[in-house]
């Protein structure tokens, strides 16, 4: 066997030296391969020859097995890259994909509605999320491994251990740890290839329109109807689409904002704050564990369809998901025009 290997070796070398192209000098090994194969299956057991490469030819069929399932494999990655460069999308913040991250993002590249292009809008894009609790932790999750190039989270709260058993991004030992650098370091350690910004702080009215032009769209996951209408509003005013998803206890709903592209704003459905004791917390009233963790990837999904293009985003569309009896509802929602945010109606 050692005496093919050095010939083998030799071949190449030879190649090498003349300047013969790399595909023809594989091409003289594989013919080399061939060759003692055919010997092996062809002479009797006892030949010399075979006795000198190895007596049997399982051992160089098990080898030619493997060199074809690495020359698929980078068949294949070939392929990928050649599909993820196609469409010649601009890249504004960050270069072509590398290896890794074609081969971290393959089943999203194969996806015709995504795709290259898709991908790379996907790289480019920066999305920020308000909240790093039960519906920010799969939110940010799901948009990291997406690939999602910059990911801002504002929140003020630290990790408690209450929070653990539905805020997943964050584990036992993150307890007393400010959430934002929590849910950063977790998503950091699932892609390297994300930017994540957290903003240890309240989001206030103050910063909330500076905060927002650096980013493409907003999330909210927040548990407040005061945080939720200040979000809106800077939403609208700086023509961000809003993502917003809301939990209690077994239900979860969530809807796309967007009335730069026809769809009503939260105040159109939602215009008054509930008094006090009307809409009772998570932590009053409890919630599901995993309901979050539905309701999170479901906004996700919205990003990435919104950045993508790719489907129908809830644009003018309310899903309700009552977890308890595994039922999802659409209601169709409008917007109006004597909204106090985005209506086109001036009040009398």
């Amino acid at each position: 066997m050692l005496l093919v290997l050095i010939l083998a070796g030799v071949l190449w070398g030879l190649g090498a030296l003349l300047g013969t192209p790399r595909r023809l000098r594989w091409g003289m090994i594989a013919f080399l391969w061939a060759g003692v194969v055919l010997m092996h299956l062809m002479l009797p057991a006892a030949s010399p020859l075979r006795v000198a490469t190895g007596g049997s030819a399982a051992l160089w069929l098990l080898l030619g097995g493997f060199a074809a399932l690495v020359l698929i494999y980078r068949a294949g990655l070939r392929r990928v890259r050649a599909r993820a460069e196609a469409g010649n999308v601009p890249v504004e913040r960050s270069g072509a994909f590398s290896d890794a991250e074609l081969e971290r993002y393959a089943r999203h590249i194969v996806l015709r509605e995504v795709g290259g292009p898709g991908q790379k809008k996907l790289k480019n894009a920066s999305v920020l999320v308000i909240g790093a609790g039960g519906l920010g932790s799969p939110v940010m999750s799901y948009l990291g491994a997406a690939g999602v190039g910059t990911i801002g989270v504002i929140d003020d709260d630290v990790v408690d251990l209450s929070n653990l058993q539905r805020q997943v991004i964050h584990r036992d030992a993150d307890i007393g740890v400010p959430k934002v650098h929590s849910a950063a370091a977790a998503v950091r350690a699932l892609n390297p290839h994300v930017e994540m910004r957290p903003y240890a702080r309240r989001l206030t009215e103050d910063i909330a329109a500076d905060l927002f032009a650096d980013y493409d769209m907003i999330l909210d996951g927040t548990d407040n109807f005061a945080t939720r209408h200040l979000v809106n509003r800077t939403a609208v005013a700086t023509g961000k689409p809003l993502i917003s998803g809301a939990l209690a206890q077994w239900e979860g709903q969530l809807s796309v904002f967007d009335p730069a592209n026809g769809a009503p704003c939260y105040a159109c459905i939602f215009p008054d704050i509930p008094a006090e004791g009307l809409a009772p917390s998570c932590a009053e009233a409890g919630v599901m564990g995993p309901l979050p963790g539905v309701i999170g990837a479901m906004m996700a999904g919205e990003a990435i369809k919104l950045i993508t293009g790719a489907g129908a985003p809830l644009r003018g569309t309310l899903l309700i998901y009552d977890a308890l009896f595994s039922d999802a509802r659409r209601i169709q929602i409008k917007r109006r025009a004597d909204c106090a945010v985005c209506g086109t109606k001036e009040a009398t």
